[in-house]
Formats: C-alpha cells, sequence, structure tokens
C-alpha cells in the first residue's frame, strides 16, 4: 500500500472523528477544511497510485461529503 493510500485512509478516519463532535454551524466548517486538506490528496494519490485509484478515492471523498456535493449539484444547476 502506497503512503498516499495510507493518508487517503486517515483522512477518512478523520472525516468521521470530525462528524461524532456536535457543530452550531452544521459541520460546514469541517466540511471546508477536509475539502482543503482533500483536494491535494486526491492529486497525490492519483499521481502516486494511478488513475484508477484516484477515482476510487475521489468516490470515497464523495461518499464522505455527500451533502456540499448535493448542494454544489444543485447550485451548478440554478436550482435553489
Amino acid at each position: 500500500m502506497t503512503p498516499a493510500l495510507i493518508v487517503i485512509a486517515l483522512w477518512v478516519v478523520l472525516a468521521f472523528v470530525m462528524a461524532a463532535f456536535p457543530s452550531t454551524d452544521n459541520h460546514w466548517r469541517r466540511a471546508y477544511i477536509l475539502i482543503a486538506i482533500g483536494l491535494p490528496l486526491l492529486v497525490w494519490v492519483t499521481w502516486q497510485a494511478g488513475p484508477w485509484a484516484g477515482t476510487l478515492a475521489l468516490a470515497v471523498g464523495g461518499l464522505v461529503l455527500r451533502w456540499p456535493l448535493f448542494y454544489l449539484w444543485r447550485w451548478l444547476r440554478g436550482v435553489r
């Protein structure tokens, strides 16, 4: 297992630990932090482990951050 895949697995663990604690802003601040950390990790995984691992890491990130993706999709379509 490459170091990039280990770090992505730790990112997923961090996401679940962050979600376990209550938040006053419905976890949006934490989602922004996870996105800021996850995007460079996604590039690193794709570069080090190949496009299939990068696609898998993107899918895992989409599952973890499903609500920000849902609101991004609605914003891109113009639905309020």
